[in-house]
């Protein structure tokens, strides 16, 4: 042990679910309507992200294959080709990550819909989506870390767009998969999906 004073683990869960809940007042009820309608419309869906945002979108990935949706992660081995008109869903909490960015243009440049989830307003992925879902939250002064997500974690310099929780705040990445498992909750509505009909569609050969 260090001899350092242990703080208490509870109060950083209730500190989350606070901002978190905050953050749920702010959104757009009009952008998470247009995002589920983008959802069910019959198209091959795309999911990319970079860092702890990409495992939520490739959790996000997983749930919509649970529901019958013809869903990919970008980058995987089986992902087929993307053709004009197929949905891309970015997660980027700041929307300025260099690899999703190139991402973003790519999809843009074959034709694809493209819908991000970020916590800014204003950034390069989000001048090139055609849906945005914010989940804002107030992030460290751009003069605190590089810009760029690769060089951040390179250098060691890796924090989430969150305060107070900064350096190793999660409210981007919390908010991301709390958001996008309501979504899939919402879509098993709309789509009159029990979980009889996910459990078969669960992986039975691990």
């Amino acid at each position: 042990m260090c001899g350092c004073e242990i703080p208490h683990v509870k109060d950083s869960m209730r500190l989350m679910i606070e901002e978190v809940a905050s953050l749920i007042d702010k959104m757009s009820d009009e952008k998470t309507e247009e995002f589920l309608s983008e959802l069910v419309k019959d198209r091959t869906i795309y999911v990319a992200g970079a860092g702890r945002s990409g495992l939520i979108g490739r959790a996000f990935a997983m749930r919509l294959m649970h529901l019958g949706l013809d869903s990919y992660v970008v980058g995987e081995t089986v992902t087929p080709a993307m053709e004009k008109g197929d949905l891309v869903i970015l997660f980027s909490g700041s929307g300025e990550t260099n690899s999703v960015v190139d991402i973003a243009e790519t999809a843009k440049s074959l034709g694809g819909f493209i819908c991000l989830i970020t916590s800014r307003e204003k950034s390069r992925i989000s001048d090139i989506a055609d849906c945005k879902i914010v989940l804002p939250s107030k992030p460290p002064n751009d003069t605190e870390w590089p810009n760029t997500f690769e060089v951040r974690q390179l250098t060691g310099g890796y924090k989430s767009l969150s305060l107070p929780l900064a350096p190793l705040g999660t409210l981007f990445e919390t908010s991301a998969m709390i958001f996008s498992d309501a979504v899939v909750a919402s879509l098993m509505e709309m789509k009159h999906c029990g979980i009889e009909d996910v459990i078969g569609r669960l992986s039975n050969i691990q």
